[in-house]
């Protein structure tokens, strides 16, 4: 069975309260601009099931989303002629999210980016995390928030509707102190925007770092590589790494390296340049610092297609990664084979290893205190 609501819709990630609980799917009844759907999409192993979420603009923009992972499954945009594409990497079934998954699309955490050895200390006490990154930790460990499944349902204000994504991470979770609860729901706004909202409460102080993990080539997923597509990021530093891709704790200039984006820069220009930390990393997966005070993160276009994606965002950092690791192995979408550098992310966070290195912006948790984040993803033309 199939529910549909209407109304406008905002994405945003919010905890829930006390009785709340169950999917609420009002019938349709006139056409709106805004409709969600819900719809099966498989079982887990453990008979969970798992079910697709569609957001619609009646322009024709559309978010889908799975509630294993909170995983986004697409995203279809127009380009300058009009012709709509899907501009996320990912997979038809849930097989391909559970098997062969890179993070396509998914909410990562607790902790979004590497920890440094796997370890923190907090308070006095030393936490052991999961080791699943060379010697480091890395979104969340062996089984983050990727990785399971989350309760769903669906609220309808007057002029908008949403769904939100919720669970609760038990104490010692992969590791990490304190019940986390948290609340994920994704909205579509302004006709072609998509708002990314997290808030979570604690009952034992917790680092925390959620991002937003999607794969974008606004060719359209299938279209191969994304070194045309031309980057602006609104940072004049970064956080160099070393060998195991965990920040040196120095925030150095981007000015005269690889790394300055500040003006629109094609991914390929300087993707294979002759540097230390481009070769560390493969290629950029490196967090930039983003200007302090400023929401506008970064800018894509793709000159051929035309399309355009502006991140706007209330985090200090942004994660650059230009998928380096992807190798061809994976085949995801329609037969699409994602090979290397096929798409990009752009993950709006804290920096990494922050619980560590106690001069970045700190990402601890307590108790009686809330975590509040937003990001905007605004897709649009360029004519």
């Amino acid at each position: 069975m199939i529910g549909r609501v209407t109304g406008v819709l905002a994405l945003s990630l919010v905890l829930w309260s006390p009785g709340e609980g169950g999917l609420l799917f009002p019938e349709l009844t006139t056409m709106q601009a805004y409709t969600v759907e819900r719809a099966p999409f498989g079982v887990m192993p453990d008979g969970a099931r798992v079910e697709v979420f569609t957001l619609r603009h009646a322009s024709g923009m559309e978010v889908r989303a799975i509630n294993y992972g909170a995983i986004i499954t697409s995203i279809r945009v127009p380009d300058r002629a009009g012709r709509f594409a899907d501009v996320v990497n990912g997979h038809d079934t849930l097989d391909g999210y559970v098997t062969r998954s890179r993070f396509f699309g998914a909410v990562v955490g607790r902790y979004g980016n590497r920890i440094a050895k796997a370890r923190f200390t907090l308070d006095g006490k030393e936490y052991p995390l999961a080791v699943n990154n060379g010697p480091n930790h890395l979104h969340g460990g062996l089984k983050g928030f990727d990785k399971v499944v989350w309760n769903a349902r669906v609220e309808t204000k007057a002029g908008s509707a949403a769904v939100i994504f919720e669970r609760t991470s038990p104490d010692g979770e992969e590791g990490y102190p304190g019940n986390l609860r948290v609340r994920v729901t994704y909205s579509l706004v302004n006709e072609t925007e998509l708002a990314v909202s997290y808030e979570a409460t604690t009952d034992k102080a917790t680092p925390i770092n959620l991002t937003q993990h999607s794969y974008f080539n606004l060719a359209g997923h299938a279209a191969g590589d994304v070194l045309q597509h031309v980057v602006t990021i609104n940072a004049d530093r970064y956080t160099p790494v070393d060998a195991t891709q965990i920040p040196t704790g120095v925030l150095t200039s981007v000015a005269g390296t690889p790394f300055d984006f500040r003006k629109p820069t094609a991914i390929g220009a300087r993707i294979d340049a002759d540097d230390e930390q481009l070769r560390m990393g493969g290629g950029y997966d490196h967090n930039f610092v983003l200007t302090p005070g400023a929401r506008f993160a970064a800018r894509v276009e793709e000159p051929a297609s035309g399309r355009t994606l502006e991140v706007r965002t209330t985090e200090p950092g942004l994660q650059f990664y230009t998928g380096n690791k992807l190798d061809g192995s994976i085949t995801g979408k329609g037969g699409a084979v994602y090979g290397k550098r096929s798409g990009f992310c752009l993950e709006t966070q804290h920096f990494p290893d922050s619980p560590n290195q106690a001069h970045f912006p700190s990402t601890i948790l307590r108790p009686g205190a809330s975590y509040a984040s937003q990001t905007v993803f605004r897709f649009g033309v360029q004519r």
